[in-house]
């Protein structure tokens, strides 16, 4: 009994080596995904924001929504791509998010799921860190000029809003992925997600304002696929 407990083990084992074996295989043939995620129309001007608390730190510089920012040549920055029907392990990180001039940077972070989020006040004032979710348990924890990092990490796959209760102009996102295979958006739109395993997938962009948008892409091994799309305001 027990030498077929461990011959059953190493058949386990073995077969665990041979799947990571294949996707690291699948992984080093891989191909790329690359484009741009553009606004489709005339942008919204940038809507400044008012400093009402704190300026001495927070008033050194301009606030403004961005809940979209598009760049001169029509690309949106802060949008999330992802292969949503992409086969792989998604590793936990460890990834920062920062408040820095009673800004968050970035505004929108994305990771897989299982992540450890660091939470950074760069700004010496008290901040407050107030999550939304509906998966993952929501916190709301006040982080003062001497909690210079407050560590969190988030177990599931889900969207979530997180805001600064001390500061109501300070809105971010983060983004829990169950896929290694996502990418977050330059200041001019542009995306690229490497060493994709071939195949045929369904690849979505979400952005905070206009939801998600998908299409259909094909990638084929050590060949670079474009995926590029055009968003407009919900009707």
């Amino acid at each position: 009994m027990k030498r077929f407990a461990v011959l059953t083990a190493g058949c386990a084992a073995i077969a665990i080596g041979l799947g990571i074996a294949a996707f690291q295989a699948a992984a080093d043939n891989g191909g790329t995904i690359s484009g741009t995620v553009k606004y489709d129309g005339t942008a919204p001007a940038p809507k400044k924001v008012e400093v009402t608390k704190d300026k001495e730190v927070c008033g050194l510089k301009p606030h403004f929504d961005e809940d979209l920012v598009v760049s001169s040549g029509g690309g949106i920055a802060n949008a999330v791509v992802v292969l949503k029907d992409a086969k792989g392990t998604a590793k936990p990180e460890e990834v920062k998010f920062d408040q820095k001039g009673c800004d968050y940077t970035p505004h929108v972070l994305a990771f897989p799921a299982g992540s450890t989020v660091d939470i950074m006040n760069d700004d010496g004032i008290l901040h407050n860190i107030h999550t939304y979710s509906k998966v993952n348990p929501p916190f709301n924890m006040a982080q003062p000029k001497f909690k210079k990092e407050i560590k969190q990490t988030i177990a599931k796959p889900e969207v979530i809003k997180v805001s600064c209760d001390a500061h109501g102009w300070m809105h971010g996102w983060w983004y829990v992925t169950d896929t290694p295979y996502f990418a977050v958006t330059d200041e001019n739109g542009n995306f690229t997600i490497k060493d994709v395993p071939p195949g045929n997938y369904t690849i979505e962009v979400w952005q905070e304002k206009l939801g998600t948008q998908d299409q259909k892409v094909d990638v084929k091994s050590g060949a670079t696929a474009t995926a590029n799309f055009a968003m407009k305001p919900k009707s």
